[in-house]
């Protein structure tokens, strides 16, 4: 069971050394907390600083009056701040020690620990926030990339609520008028009002449709997707690796089978986070270790949302190139034809005779980064088909929000058959409620305490 009474306290920065380290304490005996573990410099009481200001003084030890670290105290009383209770903040410096003792004091006054995302449930609970800006919080923190930021502090700032809502109201509007006839069964529903609410509730649900299809797009910005380079051993795979992420990540010897793990990295392209896994030489292995390498690059496979199968362009077709043709024939798979700055002894159509549909073959260059530039556009293009320029509109990029889109087109588009059937329009109204029951559970309108534990347990515990 929530509980408002309560007054909070929490280490709002990461653990480890740094410049700054902030305890934050939330609720109606903040205040007073701060006072018996906080002395000011300039000779006030922290009860008799204003609201939004940073005063510089002592923590201490009410116990004994001992220092335990300079620092500024910022105080922000309700309703204007984060949780609409009154907050403060202690800012130590940002060593182990001063931060651990600091919040000791602050639970010794009578403060409880925190749980995690709770300052964010208070701000939903306080009608700060709704729960998707509530939800967009974490997405804030745990961004990628720049894109991903963006889509993050829009979903904050109410991008997502302003759809929904609208949705909703006109949800609303057409149960509303349908159940004010199931009230007066009398008063019969004129063919033309009837025609109009079914093009109302059929264009209502193709909103919700296509608002559930940017899902596709928008989860890709929110959590990335990953590609595994594959081929067989010494075709470059690790300098592809290194050329992509302009860096010296993975060991590169003129060896076979120098690589015998998989080696991950993040990478940014047009705004994607996108995990590129560098996987050992697929072919018929002797050793333990480098058959463990072929069974985990096989597994990368399988796990990608794209794979770039790589050939040595100065070569013909190997049987291990073979191999790795038909392990990803089936996968979302662009083929790159490497060491275009050598003579080519590559033969392109021996790819297409193999895969069915027209494949996606690019000429590059891992040791000149010739071509590379077009490879990481045919990554993004091959996850993300219509492509990252129109992330600028609403996007949804929370599974939770997508499914209650879902649930309301799905109660929609039984609410327009039944009206169509001409079935009682208590059938219709109860379809409608439905819609307008899993449009609120997006925003929080309507929610559980389940709900939101399950939503709160994956925030950090100072947020």
């Amino acid at each position: 069971m929530f509980c408002l009474d309560d007054t909070i306290a929490a280490v709002s920065t990461p653990v480890g050394e740094g410049g700054i380290g902030i305890v934050r304490i939330s609720g109606r005996d903040a205040v007073e907390a701060a006072s018996s573990v906080f002395i000011p410099a300039c000779g006030k009481s922290v009860r008799a600083l204003k609201s939004h200001t940073i005063t510089y003084g002592r923590v201490v030890d009410p116990k004994n009056g001992d220092t335990v670290d300079e620092a500024l105290l910022s105080v922000m009383l309700a309703p204007s701040s984060y949780t609409r209770e009154d907050i403060v903040e202690i800012n130590c410096h940002g060593g182990f020690l001063p931060v651990r003792r600091t919040l000791e004091l602050a639970l010794g006054a009578g403060v409880r620990l925190a749980e995690p995302g709770e300052f964010t449930l208070r701000a939903f609970l306080n009608g700060r926030l709704d729960l998707s800006q509530a939800e967009a919080v974490i997405d804030l923190i745990r961004a990628k990339t720049e894109t991903a930021g963006r889509i993050a502090l829009s979903q904050l700032s109410g991008g997502v609520s302003k759809t929904i809502n609208l949705l909703r109201d006109e949800t609303a509007s057409i149960c509303v008028n349908v159940e004010a006839r199931v009230d007066f069964p009398e008063e019969d529903i004129e063919p033309a009002a009837l025609g109009e609410l079914i093009e109302r509730i059929s264009a209502l649900r193709k909103s919700l449709e296509e608002l559930s299809a940017t899902y596709e797009r928008g989860r890709f910005f929110r959590h990335g997707f990953s590609c595994a380079i594959v081929g067989r051993p010494n075709v470059g795979k690790s300098s592809l690796l290194n050329a992509l992420l302009e860096r010296e990540r993975a060991i590169v010897t003129a060896v076979p089978g120098t690589t015998r793990d998989t080696i991950e990295e993040y990478l940014n392209i047009e705004g994607l986070p996108v995990r590129i896994t560098d996987t050992a030489g697929i072919r018929d292995a002797d050793g333990l270790a480098e058959r463990e390498g072929v069974r985990r690059s096989l597994r990368a496979i399988d796990g990608a949302d794209v794979v770039v199968a790589l050939f040595d362009g100065t070569t013909r077709l190997q049987d291990d190139d073979l191999n790795v043709i038909l392990k990803t024939s089936e996968k979302n798979t662009l083929y790159a034809i490497n060491k275009s700055d050598l003579a080519s002894a590559f033969d392109e159509g021996e790819i297409s005779e193999r895969v069915s549909g027209k494949p996606v073959v690019l000429k590059i260059s891992a040791k000149t980064s010739e071509g590379i530039d077009a490879l990481k556009s045919a990554i993004v293009r091959s996850v993300v088909r219509r492509g990252a320029g129109d992330v600028e509109s609403i996007v949804i990029t929370n599974l939770r929000h997508k499914a209650a889109i879902d649930r309301a087109a799905s109660a929609l588009e039984r609410a327009g058959v039944s009206m169509e059937r001409e079935n009682p329009l208590e059938i219709v109204a109860l379809e409608l409620r439905t819609a307008l029951d899993s449009l609120g559970e997006i925003t929080g309108v309507v929610t559980s305490e389940d709900l939101l534990g399950m939503i709160f347990r994956d925030f950090c515990i100072g947020k």
